[in-house]
């Protein structure tokens, strides 16, 4: 009986969840930026604009929003990394599997304390 086949580098397993993950947090990373050029650029616009908009921001559905900015953030520059590495280093494609297990024990070290963090200085006052 024919075994079923294991995938491609990025066709079912690891390799393609990253890639799609990479993906959408590169366009989310992309839209916030876009928002904080135009919201900055205000400034030269109306002083007074600038800081309304800028009110509106500390709440805590923002808070929240920031939270999800950071773990966007955090999770490509890792998975960046991880991509120079499979793409450049002869053995990165063997080891994409453990190579991923790393970008997710480094964003989760990184990622806990600054949501325990944050979000103390957000529903804490």
């Amino acid at each position: 009986m024919p075994s079923k086949p294991a995938g491609t580098l990025y066709r079912g397993r690891e390799g393609m969840w990253s890639w799609v993950a990479h993906r959408i947090t590169g366009v989310g990373i992309f839209f916030f930026l876009l928002v904080h050029v135009l919201d900055t650029a205000l400034v030269r616009v109306s002083p007074e604009a600038y800081n309304e908009v800028i009110g509106t921001y500390k709440n805590p559905i923002v808070g929240l929003l920031e939270v999800g900015l950071v773990a966007a953030i955090l999770f490509h520059a890792f998975n960046g990394v991880r991509l120079i590495l499979i793409d450049f280093w002869a053995k990165g494609p063997r080891y994409q599997r453990q190579l991923m297990i790393g970008v997710g024990v480094l964003w989760f070290v990184l990622f806990v304390p600054f949501v325990i963090r944050h979000l103390t200085h957000v529903f804490g006052g």
